[in-house]
């Protein structure tokens, strides 16, 4: 029997319980229509915190197990085990995929898993996790973003945004409705392989980066039927470990947690984030998972946030340093605050430890019904409930012209231009190029790890377009551009030698560089070759962080930092060729050599490129439009806000207004400290002279239309107080 999931509509659930239970062969009985309208949290008139409070009166014990019980698809020893076992959710881990790899395949495969979960007396929904962090990147075809440290280098959240949302769509076109992503995470040492997740090294900009939860779950999450549940992980401070070892020790007093590592979680907080993965680091020795300060009393109390909280992959079983979990570590995770458990494997294990903690007492029935009502509350209002199927008008957006367009602006938007010496780019389009290096004809590379994949691999391991096939597309005679990816052939005629060297694909663990951070034989072997000819060598650097390129750097005449700009290499050549000027900057200190690490902005040591920095080509400024503004039109008003305090410190935001008749180009924001002392501050930039604080606009907003409004916020020791800051627009 066949059933076409077209779209998620109220009508047809009753009709595919029926299915799903005689698919499954449990004897409850199958809902009729008039049942499924008979319950109050069946009824989508009424007020979600209602249909919470109905529907855990109606559930069992194992029905409200089952609901924090979250596994990996393959690890089902039976489909019917999904509906037997009441489980909540199922994710695809990073090498969990379907066969064939493509987005009808993983849209019938999520509808066939949400029918059979639909299949029990209470007919609750699953939501179905993956890691979707740089484009639905387990999906052949889906488009594929730059990685979040090229997104850091555009300073542009509203780009984010959009990224956010068509990562959204191309995910609901597949029926997956839980994104673990964004990664808030403030990377302070670049040895560590997931540096390339974290949007840079000071908390303004993953800060700001936040925006992605609003593009991926929309203002309100479920209003808009392409909402998908977003999560901020990985909490807390698992980009400070010691080393930059993944998954270490994070060695820092409060104070430094709270004004490096907090304030991204703070934002994605207030943008209504769903949920939030915690860090499988620790914080001064205790694991984030067990760490109950951390997760209960700031996250949940402090924060207000009325998510849910999530386990990282088999983070639980980590607790006690054994393999394999134990009752002790299930309950101190849940009385921590974890209220779903990636398992994600042995599932009657877990379940049959997780009922024997509650059973004796050792979780309480008032912390199994909170965890239930956080995960109830997010499965409503994403309407899982009246929509529990793929939308199908969605699935023809993986991998559409629509959102390969904005990952090649995206993409040129985050180059870096480090180094141009006399002028050489932008590359003229008629000019004879040769074009080397492994990473200028291979899209796996440039996309880096957790591609088709958990740590990504070299290869056309998907669609798109390479960075030599950019180039060749731009030139005006392609038969002028020669392409040897050792270098072999290069001779003085050439214009120009373009080489795309760096990394080559991996993730977290994998990727950890304890030892040199330079490039490997092969691209310096490249590098020699294009050097020897004489010919003016421009490198395109492919890679998840910065590198150790000091020694080599002479030796270029141009550097462009390209990060990881995923499937979409166009975006490239647009800036090499001048079709757009370089506007990134820097969102990470670039080392001097691999002996500074750690290196960040404001730390003393003297990097090779400071934070922030980045080139562009000269152009001829354009003439001012109103060069003789009328009085009163470049007036703004400041309003300061207190947040969250804490003993011994605060947070506030300061929302600048235009309240001119004409359009600012930058303001200016000062106020009388009153004895406290800013430890970070974002989207701004800071001085304090006098016990008096100015904060400037950063490049993204300063230009405001009159009415329009930008803000920026703050962390600080001591007390608020009630500041009357002034502003002066430019």
């Amino acid at each position: 029997m066949s059933l076409t999931p077209s779209v998620r509509r109220p009508a047809v659930v009753a009709a595919l319980c029926a299915v799903a239970l005689a698919l499954t062969g449990l004897t409850a009985a199958a809902p009729s229509p008039e049942r499924v309208a008979a319950h109050p949290y069946q009824d989508p008139s009424l007020p979600v915190a209602d249909r919470v409070d109905d529907l855990l009166a109606r559930m069992t014990q194992a029905d409200k197990l089952g609901q924090m019980t979250q596994i990996e698809k393959d690890a089902l020893a039976a489909q019917s085990d999904l509906a037997a076992y009441r489980i909540g959710s199922v994710l695809s881990g990073g090498d969990s995929t379907v066969s064939p790899n493509n987005a009808q395949t993983w849209a019938d495969t999520y509808d066939s898993l949400q029918r059979t979960a639909l299949g029990t007396p209470l007919g609750i929904p699953m939501i179905y996790g993956i890691d979707a962090v740089h484009g639905h990147n387990a999906v052949r075809g889906a488009t594929i973003f730059p990685h979040n440290i090229g997104l850091g280098a555009t300073r542009d959240p509203a780009l984010v945004q959009r990224i956010g949302r068509a990562v959204a769509e191309e995910m609901a076109g597949t029926g997956i409705d839980w994104d673990f992503a964004p990664c808030l995470c403030v990377a302070r040492n670049d040895r560590w392989g997931r540096t390339y997740e974290s949007f840079g090294e000071k908390p303004e900009l993953p800060t700001a980066m936040a925006t992605f939860v609003t593009g991926m779950q929309g203002a309100t999450l479920g209003a808009d039927p392409a909402s998908v549940l977003a999560t901020a992980k990985h909490y807390l401070g698992d980009g400070g470990t010691t080393g930059g070892v993944d998954q270490g020790n994070t060695e820092l007093s409060e104070a430094e947690l709270r004004s490096i590592h907090l304030p991204p979680f703070q934002e994605a907080v207030k943008r209504g984030v769903g949920s939030v993965m915690l860090s499988y680091s620790s914080w001064n020795g205790v694991r984030s998972h067990a760490h109950k300060y951390l997760v209960t009393d700031v996250l949940k109390r402090e924060l207000g946030f009325s998510g849910f909280v999530v386990s990282d992959w088999a983070a639980v079983d980590q607790l006690d340093g054994q393999t394999g979990f134990t009752g002790a570590e299930i309950a101190t995770a849940v009385n921590a605050g974890v209220d779903m458990v990636m398992v994600p494997h042995d599932y009657r294990k877990f379940l049959t430890l997780l009922r024997g903690e509650v059973d004796a007492g050792r979780i309480s029935a008032a912390r199994i019904d909170d965890a239930n009502r956080r995960i109830l509350t997010k499965k409503f209002e994403l309407g899982l409930f009246e929509r529990p199927l793929t939308d199908r008008s969605y699935t023809s957006t993986v991998g559409s012209a629509e959102h390969r367009a904005l990952a090649r602006q995206a993409v040129r938007a985050s180059q870096v231009l480090l180094k141009n010496e006399g002028g050489v780019l932008p590359l003229a389009k008629n000019a004879k190029l040769f074009v080397a290096g492994k990473s200028a004809d291979d899209i796996g590379n440039q996309s880096g790890g957790w591609t088709l994949g958990w740590q990504g691999r070299s290869g056309p391991v998907t669609e798109g377009t390479t960075v030599l096939q950019g180039i060749r597309a731009a030139a005006t005679d392609p038969s002028r551009v020669t392409y040897d990816r050792y270098g072999n052939g290069v001779d003085g005629s050439y214009a120009a030698a373009v080489a795309v060297v760096g990394e080559t694909p991996y993730a977290e663990m994998r990727g950890d560089r304890p030892g040199a951070m330079g490039l490997d034989q092969e691209d310096l072997g490249t590098l020699a070759r294009l050097k020897a000819s004489g010919v003016p060598v421009v490198v395109v650097l492919v890679s998840g962080r910065p590198l150790d390129i000091a020694a080599q750097l002479p030796d270029w005449k141009a550097l462009l930092a390209a990060w990881l700009p995923g499937t979409e290499g166009n975006g490239v050549s647009d800036v090499l060729f001048g079709d757009h000027a370089p506007t990134g900057r820097l969102p990470v200190t670039w080392m001097r050599s691999a002996s500074q690490q750690p290196v960040n902005d404001g730390d003393g040591k003297t990097p090779l490129f400071p934070y922030g920095h980045g080139l562009t080509y000269e152009e001829r400024p354009a003439p001012d439009p109103d060069p003789t503004p009328e009085p009163g039109d470049k007036a703004c008003t400041a309003q300061f806000k207190a947040g969250s305090s804490w003993s011994g410190g605060y947070q506030a935001e300061v929302t600048v207004k235009n309240t001119g008749t004409g359009p600012l180009t930058g303001w200016s924001v000062g106020w009388d400290l009153g004895g406290s002392t800013i430890t970070n501050l974002w989207n701004g930039s800071l001085t304090v002279a006098q016990g008096r604080a100015t904060v400037r606009n950063s490049s993204f907003n300063g230009t405001l239309a009159p009415g329009a409004t930008a803000s920026f916020g703050f962390t600080a020791n001591g007390t608020a107080g009630t500041p009357a800051p002034g502003c002066a627009g430019t």
